[in-house]
């Protein structure tokens, strides 16, 4: 049991990690419709961006997160600016811009910070909480309390303030939005900014658990794209859902099946999308295409 309840919680934060990757995605998909393929390298250059503040120029790892989030969602308006001539136009290059512009910041992560990537110190120097027998990392508690805030602060913007209400306007239907004259191009480049955003707030507060290197949005990136998908791509509680899945997953069948962790992950989350195509919030939703 003890094993069981230590390996839960290493599961939850982690799932927080895929909850906020998975977030971004279902933002973007649920408005514009485009799985945006350069999300995972957004989260690398968070994290290396984060890293960088808080360990060569010595800001506190809050501002340093800060700013990490602020550069990212520039980078964020600045895709969706280069790909908005294409709307409802190309779809399919639309997915191959994102996954060009994803190609482009790992050559620009190389050129910057080196092929070797870096490990980042924990902000949290206080030692492992301990009770019942469990020993619990501060900084996975720390983790999970951004990421609940964060949570809050996206619904709280979809819901109680006009850009978000705007943005939820053109996720159910562009034209009629278009018609009430709502800017489909500023919440299409809200979105986008945003998903930056909790892509840099992912990547910055993972730094401290991995090694932070170009490659690293690979693995989080696939899995925070498949807790969208497991949620129900499109559906931001959904996303949430199937973020602290997936981690609960990865977690248990790392301690399980070790090497074969990432097959035993993928072949459940095939299995449980092979029965529910739409994931288990499923809407059916958004298609420009």
């Amino acid at each position: 049991m003890q094993v069981f309840l230590q390996t839960l919680i290493g599961g939850l934060s982690l799932g927080a990690i895929y909850a906020l990757v998975a977030m971004g995605f279902s933002l973007v998909y649920r408005t514009m419709g485009l799985v945006n393929f350069a999300h995972a390298d957004v989260l690398m250059i968070g994290a290396y961006t984060a890293s960088t503040f808080y360990m060569s120029s010595r800001l506190p790892f809050a501002l340093a997160m800060a700013l990490a989030i602020a550069i990212t969602a520039l980078i964020g308006l600045f895709i969706e600016r280069v790909l908005r001539p294409l709307e409802n136009k190309d779809f399919t290059l639309m997915l191959i811009g994102t996954i060009g512009f994803g190609m482009v910041l790992q050559a620009v992560a190389v050129l910057i910070w080196g092929a070797t990537g870096r490990a980042v110190a924990s902000p949290v120097k206080a030692a492992p909480l301990e009770f019942l027998g469990l020993r619990v990392r501060t900084y996975d508690l720390v983790v999970l309390l951004i990421a609940a805030l964060a949570v809050l602060l996206l619904v709280g913007f979809l819901q109680r303030t006009k850009m978000g209400a705007a943005m939820q306007a053109v996720a159910m239907d562009h034209e009629a939005a278009t018609a009430v004259g709502i800017h489909v191009g500023r919440s299409n480049a809200i979105a986008f900014a945003v998903g930056a955003g909790l892509a840099a707030l992912a990547g910055g507060l993972v730094g401290p658990l991995l090694y932070v290197n170009a490659t690293m949005g690979g693995t989080i990136g696939i899995k925070g794209f498949a807790a969208a998908m497991l949620g129900g791509c499109g559906n931001v509680p959904g996303a949430i859902a199937g973020g602290f899945l997936i981690g609960i997953l990865d977690s248990f069948a790392a301690g399980h099946f070790q090497g074969y962790s990432e097959l035993v992950v993928f072949l459940v989350f095939t299995a449980a999308i092979m029965i529910r195509p739409t994931g288990l919030f499923g809407e059916t939703t958004v298609s420009r295409a």
